[in-house]
């Protein structure tokens, strides 16, 4: 068997965004924080635990017919550092970016604090303040280590929490 018959090959998108160098094991977390399920229709290829010459293994995300919002990206960038977004439109790449860290992000994170005001029965949006080592909640200042963001994704995506 040649190597190309032990590839294995996704199609190209014609329009959409392609999130690759993901850190390895975090697609699926990606895919909450796009607010992805699989019940909305969206054509998403996935693959995960991928050969990388940078990372050594990676994940990476491809989306049809969608471009990230910033908030989104600022988010990603927490659980996937190395990541770069391609915007991708007929077929070829017209933009690709490194993902960024932000000072801030806002309305993607539940608060663990149950006591937080975000938590409570009020139209307020969860902000977090970033850090090297995680994020804080900018309302009560709870810590969210930067191992543990990705439990703490509003998969609703409304930033507002039911707890």
């Amino acid at each position: 068997m040649s190597d190309t018959d032990k590839e294995l090959r996704v199609s190209k998108i014609r329009d959409g965004t392609v999130i690759d160098h993901v850190t390895a094991g975090q697609a699926l977390n990606v895919l909450a924080i796009l607010g992805i399920d699989g019940s909305g229709g969206e054509s998403v290829s996935v693959g995960m635990n991928v050969p990388s010459d940078k990372l050594g293994l990676k994940d990476v995300v491809k989306v049809e017919g969608r471009e990230l919002s910033q908030s989104e990206v600022d988010v990603l960038s927490l659980i996937a550092p190395e990541a770069t977004i391609n915007i991708i439109r007929e077929f070829d790449v017209i933009e690709k970016n490194r993902v960024e860290r932000t000072d801030s992000v806002t309305g993607i994170l539940v608060c663990p604090n149950h006591n937080c005001i975000t938590n409570a029965d009020e139209p307020v949006r969860t902000e977090f303040a970033v850090l090297d080592d995680g994020v804080r909640c900018s309302y009560c200042g709870t810590m969210v280590r930067e191992g543990d963001v990705a439990e703490h994704i509003d998969t609703r995506g409304s930033g507002e929490t039911d707890l």
